[in-house]
């Protein structure tokens, strides 16, 4: 691990637990000063470790019943920059990989109903020039979702 210590691991750990935790109930927990984690946890961001504290949506309390794991063959793969900008103006899509194999970029997309994903692929993926073929697999659930365990 790029320079952090067991120290920043625990700090980790409890944001894990829960990403608001204010820094004094982190503090009181490790037995250490409310300025430790301060400084601990702004190195933590500098450093790209921690990347911001963002909510965990539930996609399905908010209407998105679809999910497609969807893979991209482009008809040239030196044009997946300009690929990728257009893709990130379509907000179903919330990740994008590059990935080796038949497909250059490998998405997720999330739709409201059967209609809502056909009109996500068929009219703005599809409508990208430079896209080739899509295939995509429809997702059933989430077995589970996790962070990396330190």
């Amino acid at each position: 691990m790029e320079n952090i210590d067991d120290f920043d691991i625990q700090i980790l750990k409890e944001l894990e637990k829960d990403g608001r935790m204010a820094f004094s109930a982190i503090a009181t927990t490790l037995g250490v000063s409310n300025t430790m984690i301060h400084q601990r946890i702004n190195r933590l961001t500098e450093m790209g470790i921690l990347a911001g504290i963002k909510p965990v949506l539930n996609e399905k309390r908010l209407g998105y019943d679809w999910g497609a794991f969807t893979g991209l063959t482009l008809e040239k793969d030196h044009d997946s920059n300009r690929i990728i900008e257009a893709l990130k103006k379509i907000p179903e899509i919330t990740e994008c990989y590059y990935i080796s194999g038949s497909y250059t970029l490998y998405l997720k997309i999330i739709a409201r109903d059967h209609e809502h994903m056909r009109k996500v692929l068929y009219e703005k993926i599809d409508s990208i020039p430079g896209i080739a073929k899509t295939d995509s697999i429809m997702e059933l659930g989430c077995a589970f979702k996790r962070n990396v365990t330190l």
